[in-house]
């Protein structure tokens, strides 16, 4: 089944508006000059942290701990990341190297 040009015209200009209304919607509702509200600020802190924390669990939540390579690519991985962070304070490096390591743990190394 496909779209007809006018199905497509309007599928296409949804997405446009919804990008934009999620790109200026902020600085309509938070305007330069006054500070956001302490909850906002609250979720800003937060949030960054609590994203990560969870696609961690997510990205363990399959694994076998009691068969096969018993999750150390895993863990060697999560160790590697938390040591970066704490050392070097740069999330990019941390997430960078520790999916860099993971990778190479499954793909070249049989534990």
């Amino acid at each position: 089944m496909s779209m007809t040009l006018l199905e497509q015209v309007i599928t296409i200009g949804m997405v446009v508006l919804g990008t934009m209304m999620t790109r200026f919607i902020p600085f309509i509702v938070f305007p330069p000059g006054r500070p956001a509200p302490r909850y906002v600020q609250y979720l800003g802190k937060m949030l960054p942290a609590a994203a990560l924390g969870l696609l961690v669990v997510y990205s363990i939540k399959d694994v076998n701990f009691t068969s096969g390579n018993h999750g150390v690519p895993e863990l060697i991985s999560i160790a590697l990341v938390i040591v970066l962070h704490l050392w070097r304070r740069n999330m990019l490096l941390s997430i960078a190297s520790g999916t860099l390591v993971y990778m190479f743990l499954i793909q070249f190394v049989q534990i």
